[in-house]
């Protein structure tokens, strides 16, 4: 059966009532399959099918946030509780500080006191912090407990814990004194204790530590969990690599889009994004580098002369100024990416200068011979070693642009993403232009 098949029949059963039959074509779905299936229905017969499914709040989970919204809407108020109530305590807190204020107030009330306490915590935090993506449900275990005990209090821990597989040693001030897997509470002797088995030297990040931070954190040390704590280093959550997995997705797509000039929301759909916000995202980069552009022409309008006496080196500008932007876009992307994983930092400037000069002048001496063969047989030896010197040139000066320019915004606090190929190439063609007919202006005349 296709897919739209399937959809219309599931949505002809949803809109007859028939919940069992509903129910029994997606019961060998995971839940975000199912998940995307909802997102295909309308908000009717999403509601009427997630409330009579056996693991709502999962699938709840994997839907995106403006569907969440939608689905919050539609829901009587007891429902979406119940649902909210049965979601892990990160999950339900990106929930809620997804609705408008209205929203929240009503919600509130329909939660346990335990839940919304737990909200209101996780939703204080700010956003792109370790706090904001952490959960409150891990398990803890007493420094001077027995193996056998500890395992008998896991058992009653874990229906509401998020990482079984880890447990955190705490004292009376909810400070971590240390870790240890469910496997070496498995392999040791029973009456061992705790403060024997567990690891002391943890590895923990602050509530307000960016979230960037902590997912580059559990990839390098290969963590299941990190331990979050506040500055009275008292442990409040912890961030599964999972959650680390997500924000990683997240900034690379940010990264991807303000390479492209647009301002970055890892949350953009091109599919179901309103045109004005599609608009909003691209216009300000777009109107921004047009006056960017205008010194290309000014560039121009200072070597009319030059240019007049010798028209066949218009026939060739759009050639070497489209170079120098294609270097330059390649060694702002290379940088960004190299800055964003941790693999150079400002101090190495200097060294990946002369290098990437190097590497700039045999890419440009490659593709000097190429175009002064075509400057000969267009115009003479002269225009020949015109565009061979200027390719050089224009290839080097966009090569160091586009590497200086991602640790220029870095150092001055900015984010090395914003130097977006749009920019690099805007600033590289206008320098182009001038390298190009200032060497023509020199030779020719």
């Amino acid at each position: 059966m296709s897919y739209n098949n399937f959809l219309y029949l599931l949505s002809d059963a949803l809109k007859n009532n028939h919940i069992e039959l509903a129910l029994a074509s997606v019961e060998t779905f995971q839940a975000v399959d199912i998940a995307d299936v909802l997102t295909q229905l309308s908000a009717e017969q999403s509601q009427l099918l997630l409330t009579h499914l056996p693991d709502r709040a999962y699938v709840f989970s994997y839907l995106p946030p403006n569907e969440q919204v939608k689905l919050a809407q539609a829901m009587p108020r007891n429902v979406l509780a119940e649902i909210i109530g049965e979601m892990s305590s990160d999950k339900r807190a990106d929930v809620f500080k997804c609705l408008d204020e209205e929203q929240q107030n009503a919600l509130l009330p329909a939660l346990a006191q335990a839940e919304r306490e737990d909200i209101r915590q996780l939703s204080s935090y700010l956003e792109g912090t370790a706090g904001a993506i952490m959960s409150s449900e891990y398990a803890t275990l007493k420094p001077n407990m027995a193996v056998n005990d500890a395992i008998k209090m896991l058992r009653l821990e874990a229906p509401d814990t998020e990482m079984i597989y880890f447990a955190y040693v705490l004292d009376e001030a909810r400070k971590i004194l240390g870790v240890l897997s469910l496997k070496q509470l498995i392999l040791a002797p029973e009456e061992q204790n705790i403060n024997e088995l567990m690891e002391t030297n943890v590895l923990t990040a602050y509530v307000d530590t960016d979230q960037d931070e902590v997912a580059k954190t559990i990839a390098r040390y290969d963590l299941l969990a990190l331990p979050i704590i506040d500055h009275q280093r008292m442990m409040v959550g912890i961030v599964t690599y999972d959650d680390a997995m997500d924000v990683a997705s997240e900034e690379a797509t940010e990264d991807f889009l303000k390479v492209g000039a647009v301002n970055a929301s890892s949350k953009l759909s091109i599919k179901s994004a309103p045109i004005l916000q599609l608009y909003q995202k691209r216009v300000f980069w777009l109107v921004f580098l047009v006056f960017g552009s205008l010194l290309s022409g000014i560039g121009i309008a200072h070597y009319e002369d030059v240019i007049a006496k010798n028209l066949v080196l218009v026939f060739f500008l759009p050639l070497l100024v489209g170079s120098g932007g294609n270097a330059g876009s390649q060694s702002s992307t290379l940088m960004v990416r190299a800055l964003a994983t941790g693999d150079v930092q400002f101090k190495d400037w200097f060294h990946l200068l002369g290098r990437e000069s190097l590497v700039a002048l045999c890419l440009g001496g490659t593709m000097a011979v190429a175009v002064s063969l075509l400057g000969y047989f267009r115009g003479d030896e002269m225009v020949a070693l015109v565009l061979a010197l200027s390719m050089m040139g224009i290839v080097l000066m966009g090569c160091l642009i586009g590497m200086s320019l991602p640790f220029i915004l870095n150092k001055a606090g900015l984010d090395p993403a914003s130097a977006s190929a749009p920019l690099v190439t805007s600033i590289c063609d206008a320098t182009g232009v001038l390298v190009y007919l200032f060497i023509a202006s020199m030779i020719l005349f």
